[in-house]
């Protein structure tokens, strides 16, 4: 049988699980980041091989992503984290309200990403003493747990940060 692809020829990815909340709501309490991650985690590891490990490296990652989403300084909108599955990867779709200066700093910082500067990037970022920036996540996601990052175009004043987790595969 042969896998299941759009018209593009990407993979369909069947949906999940969605969460959707004010950015108000989310936005109150740093601890939010941490419950929405743990819950969906829990939720979608249950089928995996591994579920207790996958649940814990999807929560890690999902739970850096929300980070990033929770430093936006845009106050009015709606929170979205949907999740979808195609075979050992779970993507997640994390729709959030943003300023034109963050969606381009998104943009950029997306673009930076990919290929081997990535990891020399990523290394140098993190033997400072800073405190991880918005871009060191994104680097982290990208190296430590093999992502695939893309940004999309969202409705009014928000961004779909879209990342492909392969977590099922992964050797750490």
């Amino acid at each position: 049988m042969g896998s299941v692809h759009d018209p593009v020829g990407e993979p369909t990815f069947e949906p999940m699980i969605q969460i959707d909340m004010e950015i108000k709501t989310f936005v109150s309490a740093w601890k939010h980041c941490d419950y929405v991650s743990t819950y969906i985690a829990r939720m979608i590891s249950q089928n995996r091989s591994d579920s207790v490990r996958h649940s814990n490296l999807f929560s890690s990652a999902f739970n850096e992503l929300l980070e990033v989403a929770f430093r936006t300084r845009h106050a009015d909108g709606e929170l979205a984290c949907r999740v979808s599955r195609y075979g050992a990867t779970d993507r997640i779709e994390l729709t959030f309200p943003c300023m034109p200066e963050e969606r381009q700093f998104y943009e950029e910082a997306v673009l930076q990403v990919v290929g081997f500067e990535a990891k020399e990037r990523y290394l140098n970022s993190v033997s400072g003493d800073l405190a991880p920036s918005r871009e060191v996540v994104l680097l982290e996601l990208a190296v430590d747990y093999n992502a695939a990052l893309r940004v999309e175009e969202a409705d009014g004043d928000a961004i779909t940060l879209v990342v492909d987790l392969p977590l099922e595969g992964l050797q750490h």
